[in-house]
């Protein structure tokens, strides 16, 4: 029904009302025409035709909006609607109980209403929305999510505000916030920022709180800052109740696919770490630290990039203390959350964190067509020893390898080099620049047919120009030489069989047995009076013939009508007999044992462990395993155990898993254990509930001296800058 009025001037429209706003478009268009020689060549027309043109005029709907009721007053151009009313405008969908709207000026107020924007599935309802310009929005006691919300349903989370404001090119406003979980309130902020447009922008991350035995209540609000399109930085404001405000910040960028940089830094003036102060002696006794300072930081990063045919490796970690790592081991910067991400970002992690060494280097490398490679290593400690005794550890200022391997014409010789140029520096300490020089040919010998045999011979010079550095052991030795000479060979032949079987859907069974001979002689050369920097300093003396028996097996099986095989496992065993005259009463070396065993396509078990024949039992021990499922669900365990007289007898263990329980419930548990101490070096336990579009997560970190509890949030679309996962976001 549509009943008109003359004065004023108005429609008043009930029923199933469509109105829409039509633009009309007027423009000229060009005739199509045969194209001739002069427009293919892009030469000049000189034929002096005219091309006609004509004038179209197209039809454009900016505008639609549908209601129960809808009165238009054709003076103002104003509307007033009721009635399952549904605007679409742009890329958002309005719908609401009732609303004004002006057309000439695009804004109105709406009751009751909705916004569901496409752009990243946000959903936001409000007691009143005004729409205040193109795409911009202001909202009375309502609340915003960014995943799709069925008619009716409860929100599985939300923001929930007093007041809010929403621009296309800008932010969603909330202030009086809280966030809730189906409707449940569980935080309140005064004020939140929330992505609310199609590019990065700057704002307000998900915060994490924590609670620590040893800490007290921890709270972390990240504010990310949109530089570019390729690069970011996160800052990382932690409040901790026991030590005070810890600042932190974050720094990316990218420049393709193979060049990137990551870098983070913390620091905190710590009030629990006063040596000074009575009071604190029990933080000190309790997690049996060693620190002095209170100016406490840990800065690390790492970067790939690419100039030309040169490829970079730079990686950064410098702490000031080794407590440090251990003491913020959990959170969003802690030791354990900047391990993975850099991992997962660059295939290359940390060193542990009780080195008392932390390495900084740069690597620069260079290959070749023929074969050779270039690499300049520079490498920086950053040492946390307690007490720092002399001498320093050592920098490599730089170090210098170029390497190449050459044939021979047709000789079927290859000549192989392996230069090495190293500039030892420290404060305190002998230093010296070393060159090595190790030369070698390598053959192939066609002994026979069945047996595969190489023999090689080589030359290594290495030069030594020490500067003593006010080392009193190293005053006058300016410069060392050592020369040694060395050959060897080896020859082993592949023996093959295939066992037909009938075991579920594997239906052969492969074995290749590779047995062999080699042997490794280097000449005997007194190298006490040399400096002793790295391995390259010390090269022992051999005699020595090896046998190694290797086994790998294989199985082949029919899976839903498609033929596959993998490896099943393998067994390797290796000893040697040493013919030097200082090995005369014990001449055999070590049983070398390797073995691994995949009964499944996700599980797989390996085993290592050296065993001494005269006496001394087991060596070393080592077992690693762990099993993946379809679903996600992750086990392992690892053992390790060393008795040997060179090194510290250690014994320990590792294990967890991740599990995904029913109704969207993950959980997961890892522990690492020192044997020989009876002590947990660490213990994490997390519970995390993952439905479509948000999750949470409780968990808790142990080290010895401290229990955190921590609780994070992740939610769709909301803090995953740059493409890449931020911590408790």
């Amino acid at each position: 029904k549509i009943t008109r009025y003359e004065d004023p001037p108005s429609v008043i429209a009930e029923g199933n009302v469509i109105l829409k706003k039509i633009e009309s478009v007027t423009r000229k268009k060009k005739n199509n025409q045969t194209t001739d020689w002069s427009t293919l060549l892009g030469e000049e027309d000189t034929t002096g035709k005219e091309e006609k043109e004509e004038t179209v005029t197209e039809r454009k709907t900016l505008t639609t909006i549908k209601a129960d009721w809808i009165a238009y007053d054709v003076d103002l151009g104003k509307i007033k609607a009721r009635g399952h009313l549904l605007i679409d405008i742009g890329p958002d969908q309005l719908s609401a109980e009732s609303g004004k709207v002006d057309l000439n000026r695009e804004t109105g107020t709406f009751r009751n209403a909705t916004i569901i924007r496409q752009y990243k599935d946000m959903h936001l309802e409000g007691r009143v929305i005004e729409k205040t310009g193109d795409l911009t929005y202001h909202i009375q006691d309502g609340w915003i999510i960014t995943c799709k919300v069925k008619d009716g349903e409860t929100p599985p989370w939300s923001f929930a505000a007093s007041d809010a404001k929403l621009t296309e090119n800008g932010y969603a406003f909330l202030k009086n916030a809280t966030f809730r979980i189906k409707d449940v309130p569980v935080l309140y902020m005064p004020i939140i920022f929330l992505p609310a447009k199609t590019s990065r922008q700057t704002g307000f991350l998900f915060p994490s709180v924590g609670l620590s035995d040893r800490d007290g209540f921890d709270f972390t609000a990240p504010f990310f800052i949109n530089l570019s399109p390729s690069s970011d930085i996160t800052l990382y404001p932690e409040y901790i109740s026991k030590r005070g405000f810890m600042t932190g910040v974050e720094a990316r960028y990218t420049t393709d696919p193979t060049s990137m940089g990551f870098f983070m830094a913390n620091f905190l003036n710590d009030g629990l770490s006063d040596p000074n102060d009575p009071g604190k002696a029990d933080y000190f006794a309790n997690g049996g630290f060693t620190h002095t300072n209170q100016e406490r930081y840990w800065v690390r990063g790492k970067a790939n990039q690419d100039f030309g045919l040169w490829t970079t490796r730079l990686d950064l970690d410098v702490a000031s203390d080794l407590d440090y790592l251990t003491e913020f081991n959990s959170g969003m910067t802690g030791f354990i959350t900047s391990q993975n991400r850099f991992f997962d970002t660059f295939g290359r992690s940390f060193q542990n964190k009780t080195a008392l060494t932390r390495k900084n280097t740069l690597k620069i490398l260079r290959s070749w067509d023929n074969g050779s490679a270039l690499q300049v290593n520079f490498l920086g400690i950053n040492d946390l020893r307690k007490p720092k005794t002399s001498p320093d550890p050592l920098w490599n200022l730089p170090a210098i390898n170029y390497a190449g391997l050459l044939p021979i014409y047709d000789s079927g010789i290859n000549f192989s080099w392996d230069t090495n140029y190293t500039n030892f520096w420290r404060d305190k300490g002998v230093r010296t620049q070393r060159i090595d020089l190790p030369l070698k040919l390598v053959a192939g010998v066609p002994m026979s047919p069945y047996l595969e045999t190489t023999v090689d011979a080589g030359i290594r010079n290495t030069s030594y120009l020490i500067d003593d550095n006010g080392d009193a052991a190293w005053k006058n030795s300016n410069t060392k030489n050592r020369f040694l000479v060395e050959f060897g060979g080896k020859v082993g032949t592949n023996i093959a069989r295939d066992f037909n079987i009938n075991v579920g859907e594997i239906y052969r069974w492969s074995h290749t047995f590779r047995p062999s001979i080699s042997y490794r002689y280097v000449s005997n050369y007194d190298q006490n009076n040399l400096p002793k920097f790295d391995t390259v300093d010390r090269v022992a003396n051999q005699n020595t013939i090896y046998y190694n028996l290797d086994n790998f097996f294989s199985i082949f099986g029919l899976h839903n009508g498609s033929e596959y095989d993998r490896q099943y496992g393998y067994l390797k065993i290796r000893q040697g007999y040493d013919f030097r005259i200082e090995k005369s009463n014990t001449p055999l070396t070590p049983v070398e044992i390797k073995a691994a065993l995949f009964p499944l396509k996700d599980l797989r078990l390996v085993y290592r462990s050296d065993i001494d024949v005269y006496g001394a039992g087991v060596l070393r021990n080592t077992l690693e395993s762990n099993y993946t499922n379809g679903r996600g669900d992750t086990f392992y365990f690892d053992y390790f155990s060393s008795n040997d007289d060179n090194e510290k007898n250690t014994e320990s263990i590792k294990g967890g898993a991740r599990i995904s329980l029913l109704y969207s419930l993950i959980a997961s548990y890892d522990i690492e254990r020192s044997l020989e101490d009876s002590q947990t070096v660490q213990e994490n336990f997390s519970l995390i509930y993952q439905p479509s579009c948000w999750s949470v997560e409780f968990a808790t970190n142990y080290t010895p001296g401290n229990q955190k509890y921590m609780v994070m949030f992740r939610l769709a679309n909301i803090g995953n800058p740059f493409g890449i996962d931020l911590p408790g976001i």
